[in-house]
This record gives structure tokens, sequence and C-alpha cells, in this order.
């Protein structure tokens, strides 16, 4: 248990020695070194989830997540723990405030960040089949897109082979009236058309060169067709028009599970919003509850260092700090001053060796002068 609370203490940022002269404080760190310690643990939790979805498929996404999570958590704890013990008690509450503004907006920023893969886990089912309808409508839109671009660019071919299609439904239906003409004349029926003479006579052997001539414009027609329709398969194989389709419930399935961390985020955005474009208010609070979950767990430890009184902990860490700020100066002197000592000592010391070397040159120079 003692090294539970001690391990504790050490997260929330405390100084153990003097923390432990005041039994009153120990419950009051203890409980903001456990908040410290679990935000950072849902930290790593969720750095090594949206790791994982971004290493999605690799052998090496399991080793990359954990690895990526751990340093992710002990970063975010760093950055708690110093937000918590920086916050200095002696000032006024205005001045706190003011002091822990900037660390409370940091506060917020981890929050959001460590709750989003999360809330990516949580929504995994609604965003997969989200995902699903986005990659059919993409695919749709893809066919449609290539189809247009399609038209548009053979669509003197296409007005062409519409117009050859036209002449062969009218032709073959031509043919059709004629033969019905050449039995009916064949076999001597009276009408309009016939001449009601039994045989293979005059005019029906006119009927017959007329049908003769529709049926060889109909296979001039249908070789234009045929020429027309291998062009246009061919184009469209170069589109690529002939070989996208739409995905099957398979394929949807496979796309969604290797769907990167971005995609995810995006569809998670979208579970907000209706399809008439507005506002899902019961998704859009379930999952703004789940992000402002955390942020205020976050800033849990900065509250909770703000709205605890000043305490003798804080007291004594104050005194311990005017106590070191003190003996920083004294040092501070103390080193001056045997800097000054040392340098005035070797100023002397410099000064009587130049007075020896400026004496003996100068008898040197007496002693030349007079023996010359």
């Amino acid at each position: 248990m003692k090294k539970i609370t001690r391990f504790f203490w050490f997260c929330s940022g405390a100084h153990i020695e003097t923390l432990r002269k005041y039994p009153i404080e120990h419950n009051k760190y203890v409980g903001i070194g456990a908040t410290i310690f679990f935000t950072a643990l849902f930290a790593s939790l969720s750095g090594g989830y949206a790791m994982y979805f971004v290493f999605n498929g690799s052998p090496f996404a399991v080793g990359v997540a954990i690895l990526f999570g751990m340093i992710w958590g002990l970063a975010i704890f760093n950055m708690d723990r110093y937000i918590v013990s920086s916050i200095n008690k002696e000032g006024t509450t205005k001045q706190q405030i003011i002091q822990a503004s900037p660390r409370i907006l940091l506060a917020i920023m981890i929050g959001i960040v460590i709750s989003r893969p999360l809330e990516l886990k949580i929504f995994d089912k609604e965003i997969r089949q989200k995902l699903k309808t986005a990659y059919l409508k993409g695919q749709h839109r893809r066919i449609d897109t290539l189809q247009k671009t399609y038209n548009d660019k053979y669509a003197m071919e296409l007005a062409k082979n519409r117009d050859l299609k036209r002449q062969r439904d009218s032709l073959e239906t031509d043919i059709n009236k004629s033969r019905a003409q050449l039995n009916e004349e064949v076999f001597g029926e009276k009408n309009d058309q016939t001449s009601g003479i039994v045989g293979y006579g005059t005019y029906a052997k006119q009927k017959q060169g007329v049908l003769q001539e529709k049926e060889d414009r109909l296979k001039t027609v249908m070789g234009d067709m045929t020429q027309m329709d291998d062009f246009l398969s061919r184009r469209k194989d170069y589109e690529g028009l002939s070989n996208i389709r739409l995905f099957n419930s398979h394929e949807l399935d496979s796309l969604s599970n290797i769907a990167g961390f971005s995609d995810r985020n995006w569809a998670l955005n979208q579970l907000t919003y209706n399809e008439n474009g507005t506002r899902d208010l019961e998704t859009y609070l379930a999952i703004s509850f789940i992000g402002w979950l955390f942020i205020l767990f976050e800033c849990l430890p900065v509250f909770v260092k703000l709205m605890s009184p000043k305490g003798p902990y804080d007291v004594a860490i104050g005194k311990v700090s005017d106590a070191n700020i003190y003996h920083a100066e004294k040092e501070r002197e103390r080193d001056m001053q045997v800097t000054d000592q040392l340098y005035d000592h070797s100023l002397d010391t410099d000064v009587e060796r130049r007075k020896k070397i400026i004496t003996n040159q100068s008898e040197w120079d007496l002693g030349h002068h007079s023996y010359d």
C-alpha cells in the first residue's frame, strides 16, 4: 500500500520528502496522482488504437501500436504531471486562474486528442455501415462520371449507331410487310397491294425484287452496326467503363475493414447528420458526451489543484522554494567573491612577475652598455 501511495505521489508531481511530513495532504495528492495516471493510461490505449489503424494490414501493426501507445501515454503523463505541479498556490485565486489558463487549454486539447480514437472504437459498427454506404455511392458516382465522359467523347459515334439501329428496325418492319405482300401475291389474295392472280407472275417478281433490295440494305446496315458496336466496345474497354462495376457485400466488408483513420474519422463526423443534411441530435450528443467526458477527465487534476485550499504542503513548498532561491543567491555571491579574489591574486601575481622581468632586463641592458 505504501508503494502505491508513493507511486501516486510521484504521479502528482509532489515533492515526496516534503509531502511526507504532512499526513493531512496525503489523500489529496494520491487522488491527483491517480487521476493523472489513469488519464495517461487512457491516452496510451487511445494512441495505440489510432496507430493500429494507421498500419492496419501490416505484420508490424500490433508492435507499432504498442510502442506508440506507450510513448504517447508517457508523453501525456509527463505533460499532465508538469501542468499540475507547476500551479503555484502562493498567489491569489485570480493569479492562480490566470496561471492555469494556458494549462487548461492544453488539457482540453489533450482530452480531444485522446478521446477521438476511443470514439471510433465505440461507434465502430455504425462507422462501418456509413463507410459501406459511402463507398457504394462513390462507385455509383464513378460509373456515372465515366459514362458521361464516354457519352460526351463519342457522341457522334453513338448517334450514328442509334441511327443505324433505327434503320435496322425500319427495314425489318418493311421486310416483314413486303414478305407478307409477296405471299399474298403468290397465293392470289386480292387487295390494294396485290393483283389477285395466283402464281409467281410479273407482280410477284417485282415484289420479290423489292424484298431483295430491302434485305440487301439490311445486311449492309447490320454490317455497319457490327463494326460500330465493335469500335464502341473497344472504346469502352479503353476508357475503363467495361471493367468497372458496383461493389458486392463481400467487397464492401473488406473495404470497411481496411479503412484508414482518416476515412473512419470522416464517417464518425457524418454520423451526426441525417440523410437530408440536418443534425442527428441523439448521435451528436452521444459522441459529444464521450469527448467532453475525456476533456473533463483531463482537466480534473488542474481543477482539483485550483479548488483545493492552500494546505500546509503548499506553504512548506513555498518556504522550501524561498530557501532554495536564497541559497542560490548566496551561492552566487560566494562564487562572485571567490572569482574576485582569484582575479585580484592573479593580477597581483602578474604584476610582480612583470616587475621582475622589467628589472632583470634593465640590469642586463645596463651591464651590456658598460662593457661596450
